[in-house]
């Protein structure tokens, strides 16, 4: 399995297709949330996958800093297969990510409610009450001290 950490201008076609059409499936047809997938950030994010013979088989992006709040954040967190352990990987991938690119030391997430375990091994802490977005119940999550 390879790991892929890329800015927007480094994608291939290829691969930002298969992103997009990823995130489209699960965000928008599995989850049955209807929001914009494409929100106009992904220009200014790294985007961290694992490919495994020219399938992504996990996907998440980072945000620097200020972009969408004071601390760098993760979203958009896929893993193709579930219960595997790639949920995991690609957060800690995504983490390091952001502490290399972007020089984060703390690092937030809004997480899908049921996925807040995942985050709380990973270091992360609820900080917000439960919330509802596109109908999904999510919390926000701070890491705050990122060590890789």
């Amino acid at each position: 399995m390879e790991q892929c950490v890329k800015a927007f201008q480094e994608l291939t076609i290829d691969e930002l297709y298969d992103i997009l059409q990823l995130r489209g499936e699960v965000f928008i047809l599995e989850q049955n949330a209807p929001c914009r997938e494409i929100d106009g950030r992904d220009k200014e994010a790294l985007h961290v996958f694992f490919r495994e013979g020219g399938e992504i088989l996990a996907y998440l992006r980072v945000l620097g800093p200020g972009v969408i709040f004071p601390e760098a954040s993760l979203g958009r967190v896929i893993a193709v297969r579930r219960r595997q352990g790639l949920g995991t990987e690609i957060t800690k991938a995504g983490i390091r990510a952001a502490a290399e690119k972007f020089g984060a030391e703390r690092i937030r997430v809004e997480s899908q409610a049921y996925a807040k375990g995942l985050y709380e091994k990973l270091g992360f802490r609820q900080v917000s009450e439960e919330f509802l977005e596109h109908g999904i119940p999510h919390v926000e999550m701070l890491l705050e001290k990122v060590s890789l």
